[in-house]
């Protein structure tokens, strides 16, 4: 399989940019060139929102990547020692980073380029069908939540759900959204909320959840019969507690903290409202 490389700064990492991965990872597997503080400091002329320690802890969480180094200069360098992961044989960039300067890098470097042009990457691919593995030895998580502003608490959340088993993870429809938050809410539709929830390497299915209420995802978990209902101390509900006692259905709630080294993270004052 070939090696791709993929450089930037993936700061505040959205959707778009983990289309642009996925859409690398067709060609081979993805070697992320991260910029250090410093080279983002050097290129834009300030400070990235989020640190290098926690977009490198984003990266890494996406299913598409497979390695992440960091690159303190530009143009990136694709030399690796003996016994560390192939150089790559493919630039991946996308139509804003297609340049005759691109052009010349890659051919000193003697790396392929391959565009991945803006039509490629608009729309989200359908979820997976939502397959149960029904093993004895399976265990079965699920999660639910909005994760309408996706950060690295929804990471470090999955993580650590993810420690009891298959995690399956019911993301909040548009309609049952708007009925139990303020005006606004949410920000990203369904479709861009799931897709995000989906890419990360910890989460075995997302779905979006069909019910209404803070029990919306009683239809699928109907389907899934997990063993735990995992939730963090702001998504402990009564209906959730009792719906868990009458199904036979252990209940968890996780303390909410950061991983460690990483600040913690809050949807709302991400999403300024």
């Amino acid at each position: 399989m070939k090696e791709v490389l993929v450089t930037g700064p993936f700061d505040d990492l959205r959707a778009r940019d983990v289309r642009f991965l996925e859409e690398a990872a067709k060609f081979g597997r993805v070697q992320a060139g991260l910029w250090t503080d410093d080279l983002f400091l050097a290129r834009e002329k300030k400070p990235p929102k989020f640190a290098f320690a926690e977009r490198l802890y984003m990266l890494q969480a996406i299913r598409y990547v497979s390695q992440v180094s960091a690159v303190g200069e530009f143009p990136p360098t694709a030399d690796h020692g003996p016994g560390q992961t192939p150089a790559p044989g493919i630039w991946a960039v996308d139509e804003a980073g297609d340049s005759p300067e691109t052009k010349a890098l890659s051919e000193e470097g003697g790396l392929e380029l391959r565009i991945i042009t803006a039509a490629a990457l608009k729309g989200f691919p359908p979820l997976p069908a939502l397959e149960v593995d029904a093993r004895p030895e399976s265990k079965r998580v699920v999660v639910t939540g909005c994760y309408d502003w996706f950060h690295s608490g929804h990471v470090r959340f999955f993580e650590e759900a993810a420690a009891f088993g298959d995690l399956y993870v019911g993301v909040g429809s548009d309609a049952n959204l708007r009925r139990l938050k303020r005006d606004g809410h949410p920000l990203f539709p369904e479709a861009e909320r799931a897709y995000m929830v989906q890419s990360v390497r910890h989460v075995k299915r997302a779905f979006i959840a069909t019910g209404q209420g803070w029990m919306d995802a009683e239809p699928e978990i109907a389907t899934i019969k997990p063993h735990y209902y995992v939730v963090n101390e702001d998504g402990d509900r009564p209906e959730k507690r009792e719906f868990c006692r009458q199904a036979g259905i252990e209940y968890v709630v996780l303390t909410r903290t950061p991983k460690p080294g990483l600040p913690r993270r809050d949807s709302t004052r991400l999403r300024g409202f």
